[in-house]
Formats: structure tokens, sequence, C-alpha cells
């Protein structure tokens, strides 16, 4: 019996490009078209909800970039502590 070379046959299947990476393009294509058509079908009520954007953005940055009010007492605490030693 012969030992079988199958070293020609990995390298051809190195050359082509993946099944899992098909899909991906075919999946990025998909959700490129699919996003075009929803924004232009849904253009009116997206570019109206913009008009709200202001206005949601100034309690959301009250919440994350202020950080709260709870860092204000420890300060508090720590300038009281620091007079009295």
């Amino acid at each position: 019996m012969a030992v079988q070379d199958h070293s020609d046959h990995r390298e051809h299947t190195r050359e082509g490009m993946s099944v899992k990476s098909k899909a991906a393009i075919v999946l990025i294509g998909f959700l490129l078209i699919a996003g075009a058509l929803l924004f232009t079908e849904h253009r009116a009520h997206v570019l109206g909800l913009l008009v709200w954007l202001p206005l949601l953005a100034c309690p959301l940055m009250h919440v994350f970039m202020h950080g709260g009010h709870g860092h204000h007492e420890s300060q508090d605490q720590q300038n009281n502590q620091r007079g009295t030693s």
C-alpha cells in the first residue's frame, strides 16, 4: 500500500476565503442596504427626534459626567477631619 500525499489539498483550502468570512461580507452588505432603506423611509421621524437630542443630553451629561453628588460629602468630611487634627 502506498502512502498518499495530501499536502496539495491543504494548500488549495488556504487559498480561498473561508465560509465565515464570506458570510460576514454578505451580512455587512445586507445591514448596509437595510440601514439605508430604513433611513430613507423613516427620515422624517429620525430628523424629528433630533430636535429632542439636546434636551435629553442635559440630564444624561449631568448623571454621567458630574459623577453624582456622593463625592461632595466625602470631601467635606475629609476637610473637617483635617481641621480637627
